[in-house]
């Protein structure tokens, strides 16, 4: 199962997390997550743990507990929705258009006229 662990000090480590984690069972994966430009921690991780039962036991453990000096939010993680800024798709179907007003061609007449 996968664990969020939010509200991170900078100062704590993926072995900090490891050990506070392996007390409820096997941890088999550690990933702090970084500022692609600053190279510092945003605040959050991600602990992996094969059992259900110990992950769930780690998160109802630790949710709300001091870490470091913060306040841990530990709950189970979510599958990222796809889409990358939380943004509609840039080119999405919005369904059937209503036929514009005026008449075909866009002056008031009804497209190609043959003028001879």
């Amino acid at each position: 199962m996968n664990i969020y662990v939010g509200n991170l000090s900078r100062l704590t480590t993926e072995e900090t997390l490891r050990r506070t984690f392996e007390q409820f069972g096997q941890v088999t994966s550690v990933k702090i997550i970084f500022d692609r430009e600053t190279r510092e921690s945003r605040g959050f991780a991600f602990v992996e743990m094969p059992v259900a039962d110990e992950a769930l036991q780690g998160i109802a453990k630790m949710n709300d507990q001091e870490l470091d000096g913060r306040k841990l939010r530990v709950n189970e993680a979510r599958e990222a929705e796809r889409g990358g800024t939380g943004s509609r798709p840039r080119f999405e179907d919005r369904g059937p258009r209503s036929p514009r007003s005026g008449g075909s061609g866009g002056n008031g007449g009804g497209g190609f006229r043959n003028r001879f």
